[in-house]
């Protein structure tokens, strides 16, 4: 198998990591720090590292500053969604969900969406693609 990674730069000067391989290990606790040490925290409401991506599954760590909205979007792939810190409320057209800490919420693809942080918040988004 082709070992995939990425490297660092400006943005993310220990950014040198695997992001497809055999075995992946993720150190979530280790990106969080990094995330909220970045200057974009500091700049921004939100910050966010891709921690995994192969051609059918991607795991992206999101960090939202209280207030933070992501705006209504859909994605091309199932996705879900586990709270690490915070709470957030997950909206679509049918409900509204709030999450806290260690809850996981499934989604299908196509979905119409947003995300609002109602406190700082870190999740885990992981979106399973078709081929």
């Amino acid at each position: 198998m082709l070992i995939k990674s990425s490297y660092a730069n400006e943005q993310r000067p220990k950014g040198n990591r695997i992001l497809d391989a055999n075995t992946v290990l993720i150190n979530l606790p280790k990106f969080i720090a990094e995330l909220k040490n970045e200057q974009k925290w500091e700049q921004s409401d939100r910050n966010a590292i891709t921690v995994f991506k192969s051609d059918t599954m991607r795991m992206v760590l999101i960090a939202l500053q209280k207030g933070a909205t992501m705006s209504k979007h859909k994605t091309d792939g199932m996705l879900n969604i586990q709270l690490l810190e915070g709470e957030v409320a997950f909206v679509t057209d049918e409900a509204s969900y709030t999450l806290s800490k260690s809850m996981l919420l499934a989604l299908h693809q196509g979905v119409s969406h947003s995300v609002i942080a109602k406190e700082e918040a870190i999740f885990l988004l992981t979106t399973a693609l078709t081929v």
